[in-house]
Order: C-alpha cells, then sequence, then structure tokens
C-alpha cells in the first residue's frame, strides 16, 4: 500500500500543503479489531509472543528487501497486515512456523514476480505454503463466531465498508454469493446440514480471507468483469477442495488460481513500461 496524495493547488505566493489519504492505515486498523474481536471472544491466539514475533518479520524483511532488491522505502502498512494475518491464520505451539511464514510471505513479493509485479497475495502464499509443507508444526485457524452474532455484524459492517472505500465490495459479494450457493449444493450432494456447510463463513479465518486476501489490489486482475470470474472460479475450485475433504480449501484455491489469473493478466493487459512495486 502507498500513500496517495493529491496535487496542490496552482498559487503564485500561497505554498498549500499537499493533502494525504490516510486509507491505506484503515486495513491495518481493521485486521487489528478483528484479532481483538476474536482474543476476547474465543481466545483465538495462543500467545502474544507469535504475533509479535510475526509482525516484526514481516515488517523488518519488508524493510530490508525494499531496500536492497528495489532501493526504495516502503509504506509498512501492508507488511503489517502481512505479519498481523499470518498471527491470526497459523496456530501452532512453536515459535519458528510464525516467524518462517512471515517470512516467506515477505520474500514471495520480491522472488515470484512477472513484469516487475508479484502475483501471490502474500499472506496466502505463506500460509498455504506451510500448511502444505508443515502439517505436523502448522495448523490453520478454524474457530467460528458461533452464537456470537454481535461480534460478527460488526466485522461485516466495518470490512464491507472498507472494501467498497477500496473499490472491491462486487469481489467480496461475489464470493460470499457463490460460497453460499455452492454450499447449498455440498449440502444436496453430501447430505450435511445447509447451516453447517455455511458456517465457515461466518469465522474470523473468512474474514480475513473475504476482505483482504480475495480483495488484495496488489494481485488483482485488470477490469470489474474479470474480476468478478477470476473469484468465481476461486470459489468452484474451493467448492471441488471442500467435496474432497480438503481442510484449507479457501487458501488453496486462492493460492492455485489467483498467481495463474495475475499472469495472464499481466502478459496480456499490462503497459509496455512496468514499474518496480512490491
Amino acid at each position: 500500500m502507498d500513500l496517495v496524495k493529491e496535487e496542490p493547488l496552482r498559487t503564485t505566493n500561497i505554498q498549500v500543503s499537499k493533502k494525504v489519504d490516510y486509507f491505506p492505515y484503515v486495513p491495518p486498523l481493521f485486521i487489528t479489531l478483528i484479532l481483538l474481536v476474536g482474543q476476547v471472544s474465543y481466545g483465538i491466539l495462543d500467545s502474544y509472543v507469535n504475533v509479535v514475533a510475526s509482525i516484526a518479520t514481516s515488517v523488518i524483511a519488508e524493510v530490508v528487501l525494499a531496500y536492497f532488491v528495489l532501493g526504495t522505502r516502503k509504506n509498512l502498512a501492508s507488511a503489517y497486515v502481512t505479519g498481523i494475518s499470518v498471527g491470526i491464520l497459523v496456530r501452532s505451539n512453536l515459535l519458528w512456523p510464525y516467524v518462517v511464514t512471515a517470512l516467506i510471505s515477505i520474500v514471495s513479493k520480491y522472488v515470484v514476480r512477472y513484469k516487475g509485479r508479484h502475483l501471490w497475495n502474500p499472506s496466502n502464499f505463506g500460509v498455504s505454503w506451510m500448511l502444505l509443507m508443515a502439517p505436523l508444526a502448522v495448523a490453520g485457524l478454524g474457530i467460528q463466531w458461533g452464537n456470537y452474532v454481535l461480534p460478527m455484524c460488526i466485522i461485516w459492517f466495518l470490512g464491507l465498508g472498507i472494501v467498497f472505500r477500496a473499490k472491491k465490495i462486487h469481489v467480496t459479494l461475489t464470493y460470499v454469493a457463490s460460497f453460499v450457493l455452492l454450499a447449498y449444493v455440498r449440502s444436496l450432494m453430501t447430505g450435511d446440514p445447509f447451516l453447517s456447510e455455511l458456517a465457515p463463513l461466518t469465522g474470523p479465518m473468512y474474514q480475513l480471507f473475504i476482505f483482504f486476501m480475495i480483495t488484495d489490489p496488489g494481485v488483482a486482475v485488470t477490469g470489474k468483469k474479470w474480476q468478478i470470474i477470476v473469484v468465481i472460479i476461486v470459489a468452484l475450485v474451493e467448492f471441488l477442495l471442500r467435496l474432497n475433504s480438503v481442510i484449507y480449501a479457501p487458501f488453496y484455491a486462492l493460492c492455485l488460481v489467483g498467481p495463474i489469473a495475475k499472469f495472464i493478466d499481466l502478459k496480456y493487459n499490462s503497459p509496455k513500461t512496468e514499474l518496480k512495486t512490491a
């Protein structure tokens, strides 16, 4: 995330200061709220140390890599979001998985690139990689809000406001609608109650997925129509994975579909001159 500044007004004698858009700092505050609500309601954290370690690793890695790879200084709001996402989503009684997952997430932005752009949402890449490669040491967050409706309503209200401000609300709503529809189809196919198929949508894990991972502007394809198509494909792949009892289906679905879609988008729609971004 980078600060967006308005151009100064033209004047002859008076220096007009630039206005700074503070919206990039809203997502870090919002994800911190998710953490606090989840911790107060359910005690979702094994240790605050783990969260601090993942945030510190993300921020330090961002600073070092931005300087040595891109020769610039980055706004650290994005690194904070990545670090705290890892701290919330990863479950382990060891410290090293939090550090390694955060490091992999940030490094992926600078190593796995095409035409100067990274292809994966960082935390999605890091968490998916660790869940797949270290299943004995790492698990994913699987808590749902249950009967606590008020926390879920607050998170959804604020989350929808943020993605609306970021012009990505169509992505979130498309995914939610697709999930609900496919949850009903799964219930018909498996015989499980519809509400049990729908329940994961109410958990903190899915709040992060819906409001941060699939709406990440850094890896979004060009055009609202194609963004909607990609998120429907993600939901369909998740549907197939869930039918095959893959526990962390949404992470794997986005990790598979997202970079392919972004690669195709960059190949055919990107300008000839690419800016260095991360």
